[in-house]
């Protein structure tokens, strides 16, 4: 029988919000090109689109020419796409491993989401750490893979990018749709022989049934929306629902965990707010680690354009526990 209310009294290392960690990732097939005037000109894979950007009060760099050739732009005022006549309605993009589908949606959306990758590297590089040791200190088997759950995982791309990394994956997300589409993600990128399960629920509900189950993790992804409802209607408030989900989560993590990770997007009502908005992700995670031996930090998550000019797209905050061998005295029974 797991003891979850104990914990080991290890020190533990937390980055100071006195300066928010900032991490932009590397790609080659999206390229934030231009930003000015309360829009943004990107590339995903060949085609270019404009979508609104509020956050970005500056003047383009460049100049209308390029902006014209744009072959799709989504029109707030109108909530609708515009696109020439050669655009696909979904088109296909790579990131090193990974293959996936680009779709502009109706929220002005396209299934990805390019600030992310920063996340996928650091967790694919645990991953990877975490089964380098676990061979080389004995017999390569089945348990050697980490088991990740990713919560709110919508189209699926980090729990791909963790699956090819060589975790088991189980990934939860209210949306049929979402699951269908990373499905078929999963496929495009040549890993259906990966060990993933999908499923379609409330991220509250399946973490209360996985404890009553005895399950465990050894990290956890954590996505949640600001506002959404589950597959029954649930309603997901997140300054409401995130607290009692991460004491649920709390107790999901094994005696060894490698990870958590937790990323909620800016909006026009956080932008400019990142240091209070990641302080505050900081103080939940911090209360949900507390006791296990590893490090926090958090900030924000932001993609830069040609002219070297950020926008902020998302707050995280993330915990790397350093991997240990099982404590028996939080067993008993």
């Amino acid at each position: 029988m797991r003891v979850v209310n104990r914990v080991e009294k290890r020190s533990v290392t937390y980055q100071s919000l006195a300066k928010p960690a900032s991490f932009c990732p590397f790609w080659a097939e999206y390229e934030l090109i231009d930003t000015g005037a309360g829009r943004k000109l990107e590339r995903f894979g060949a085609v270019t689109i404009v979508r609104p950007e509020p956050q970005v009060k500056w003047a383009p760099a460049l100049g209308k020419k390029v902006w014209d050739a744009a072959q799709g732009e989504f029109v707030q005022t109108d909530r609708a796409w515009k696109f020439s006549a050669d655009v696909p309605p979904r088109w296909e993009m790579r990131r090193g491993e990974l293959a996936f589908w680009v779709e502009p949606t109706p929220a002005g959306h396209v299934g990805v989401f390019p600030d992310q990758a920063a996340h996928w590297d650091w967790m694919s590089s645990r991953i990877q750490e975490a089964i380098a040791k676990r061979n080389a200190s004995r017999q390569p088997s089945a348990e050697t893979a980490p088991k990740i759950l990713s919560l709110f995982g919508y189209t699926g791309l980090a729990t791909l990018a963790c699956a090819a990394a060589g975790a088991q994956l189980t990934h939860v997300d209210a949306s049929r749709k979402a699951i269908q589409w990373a499905q078929e993600n999963q496929a495009l990128s040549g890993l259906a022989e990966l060990p993933i399960r999908w499923l379609v629920d409330d991220a509250s509900a399946f973490v209360a049934r996985e404890l009553r189950r005895g399950r465990r993790y050894d990290g956890l992804i954590l996505d949640p929306p600001r506002f959404g409802r589950g597959p029954k209607g649930e309603l997901w408030k997140v300054e409401d629902a995130l607290p009692p989900l991460l004491r649920g989560c709390r107790q999901l993590l094994s005696d060894a965990p490698l990870f958590v990770l937790l990323n909620t997007y800016t909006t026009v009502l956080t932008r400019g707010q990142t240091r209070a908005e990641a302080g505050q992700l900081e103080s939940f995670l911090r209360e949900m680690v507390k006791g296990l031996p590893g490090e926090i930090t958090a900030g924000e998550l932001v993609l830069k354009d040609r002219a070297g000019r950020a926008i902020s797209c998302s707050v995280f905050a993330r915990a790397g526990m350093q991997e240990r061998k099982a404590d028996p005295s939080l067993r008993s029974g």
